[in-house]
């Protein structure tokens, strides 16, 4: 859709979706903080697509959507799957072990800096000035809040590990989210390549969970299948619709700009349930982070990213 013919912003059905989004993208970094405290990470990301993936199966059969696939639409499902929902998962499940949920957040919301750096490589979209002054500023933001987590954590683990399991995750999505833009992925709809993708991932994190961990624990917590429900239906299933029916009423880029409400109340959770401090570096930090976003998303050339698709492809299922 055009920016011409977009709705206005202000809109019910505009601003409610957005909202809702972006609130609960935000809330489920901190939901995750509680599945890995009541069990292995590796099962804990199992667990949730084990629930997530017949429900996007449902989803696909109640949208009338076409789910068999190809040989090529399955070799794809199977790599964005592998990538997204075993690789990244993996990787943000064990780095909210070192660092606080709202700072993976933080973190994870520069994927549209690999993004665009994996789509200059494989289909050649030319990355704009704005868009790399804004992604420098939102980096040394990032940098700035990284220095006052290392300085003030008191989460017992180590932080230069959980910075580097949070890049792992953010590439691991990145890749998936540049790989799903080929021929073979613009054919098939996003949600039956969801639904058997999720199918792949929870495959591979069975595997991987029985290899490293051993035989999977159930948990008797209530409060720990009430999150993995949470994360699986609500923070998966139900915001998928909504997200994509943003991207067609008011288009890709300004969609993206909800990426803000969720580092927001992603950061305001850490605060209250993960005593999160705040310091004059902490502040200076997200401001820088908040505004570089802002500049970044303002360029238009992120209107015109052919892996707008799946953008959202981390925040849509954390």
């Amino acid at each position: 859709m055009s920016e011409a013919s977009a709705p206005n912003m202000l809109s019910a059905r505009v601003v409610v979706p957005f909202m809702l989004t972006g609130i609960i993208w935000g809330s489920t970094w901190w939901v995750i903080t509680g599945q890995i405290s009541g069990v292995h990470a590796a099962w804990a990301v199992f667990y949730r697509f084990a629930l997530a993936t017949p429900g996007m199966f449902l989803l696909a059969v109640l949208m009338k959507k076409q789910l068999r696939l190809d040989g090529p639409g399955h070799v794809l499902a199977a790599a964005v799957g592998v990538a997204q929902f075993f690789g990244n998962f993996m990787f943000v499940y064990n780095a909210e072990l070192h660092l606080t949920s709202g700072i993976v957040a933080v973190m994870f919301a520069l994927l549209m800096v690999p993004n665009a750096f994996f789509a200059r490589i494989v289909i050649g979209e030319r990355m704009e000035p704005g868009f790399l002054l804004g992604s420098a500023v939102a980096i040394v933001g990032v940098v700035l809040l990284l220095v006052h987590e290392a300085e003030t954590s008191t989460m017992g683990g180590s932080v230069p590990l959980g910075i580097a399991l949070t890049v792992g995750g953010i590439l691991a999505a990145s890749i998936a989210n540049v790989v799903q833009a080929n021929e073979v992925g613009r054919r098939i709809a996003m949600v039956s390549l969801l639904a058997w993708a999720m199918l792949y991932g929870l495959a591979a994190d069975l595997v991987f969970a029985l290899v490293t961990v051993g035989p999977p624990v159930l948990p008797t917590g209530w409060d720990f299948w009430a999150g993995t429900a949470y994360l699986a239906l609500i923070g998966s299933i139900v915001t998928f619709p909504l997200h994509y029916n943003l991207v067609r009423e008011i288009g890709a880029g300004r969609t993206a700009y909800n990426s803000i409400v969720t580092v927001v109340v992603a950061m305001l959770l850490s605060t209250v349930f993960e005593d999160y401090r705040w310091t004059a570096l902490a502040a200076g930090g997200m401001a820088l982070a908040l505004i570089g976003m802002l500049l970044a998303l303002r360029s238009r050339k992120i209107k015109s990213v052919k892996v707008g698709q799946a953008t959202q492809l981390r925040h849509e299922l954390d």
